[in-house]
């Protein structure tokens, strides 16, 4: 609930010309307990100049996208980040010297990344996940309770598919699914993961969990959890119909990261699912 002493949280949007930007835009604008306080792209994008509201299909709210960060965090109370994993951690630099909350939503990082994101929350609030949906988390939470009740009996696969751009395989939340498989296992997912299968590969490794990766068309997301035992199989899914419900999510976590304590959280943490960062 927004706090009247303090009205509406002043949220930055980067990326802003993006699907996700645009969707971001609208959620923020639609939402009663937050402002766009700025919109920001990279240097040279045709979109710096252009109208916010205008951008993302509203009317116009007199915010002009700009490529100046610095600037935009001044008085900004949160950052909504589905960029790339380069230029997220060149902004949580920024979220850390401001103190902020960072929500990000971009996938695809590697360990350098995450180390330097985890050196940024001791100053900023950040929030991370490879998907923001209600639904997902969910089925994370899900998917490490039946882990924990099914042995290594049953063979874990998650299965994603998304549309012909992506450019991060597997996804974030195929990633997010098979570490909470890992977790109700008990096993390091890094050491317990099969990402590529070609030629004569011989028999599943009992104990793995297998990644399949779909892309083609629109595919907004499509991930699935399959248990398969001996005689019987067990399957978990999500399907995502509109970027609206990760833009909702970004805007629910910022909220929820107001005031919160500098550290790393996720949306188990949001949504009250246990977890942490």
């Amino acid at each position: 609930m927004q706090d009247p002493l303090k009205g509406p949280m002043k949220l930055v949007v980067t990326g802003a010309a993006g699907r996700m930007g645009r969707a971001l835009i609208r959620s923020v604008s639609e939402n009663p307990n937050t402002v766009l306080h700025a919109a920001i792209e990279r240097d040279g994008n045709e979109a710096i100049g252009t109208d916010a509201g205008t951008l993302a299909g509203l009317e116009p709210i007199g915010i002009a996208v700009s490529d100046d960060l610095l600037s935009a965090i001044v008085e900004a109370e949160g950052i909504l980040d589905f960029t790339t994993p380069n230029a997220t951690v060149a902004t949580s630099e920024f979220s850390a010297q401001a103190r902020i909350v960072h929500v990000i939503g971009t996938t695809g990082f590697e360990e350098s990344h995450l180390t330097a994101l985890k050196a940024a929350g001791r100053h900023a609030t950040i929030i991370r996940s490879g998907n923001m949906s209600l639904g997902v988390n969910l089925l994370a939470a899900i998917t490490k309770q039946v882990a924990q009740a099914l042995d290594a009996d049953f063979d874990i696969e998650v299965v994603e598919m998304h549309h012909r751009h992506k450019v991060d395989a597997p996804s974030g939340t195929a990633l997010l699914l098979g570490e909470a498989a890992a977790e109700g296992r008990g096993l390091d997912l890094a050491e317990n993961s099969v990402r590529v299968r070609d030629g004569y590969t011989g028999a599943r490794q009992k104990g793995t969990i297998g990644f399949a990766t779909l892309r083609g068309g629109s595919v907004i997301g499509e991930h699935s959890v399959i248990f398969a035992g001996e005689g019987e199989r067990v399957e978990l899914t999500h399907r995502a119909g509109d970027r609206a419900i990760f833009a909702h999510g970004a805007v629910k976590a910022a909220l929820w990261g107001r005031g919160k304590k500098p550290g790393l959280y996720n949306m188990a943490d949001v949504l009250g699912l246990g977890g942490g960062g």
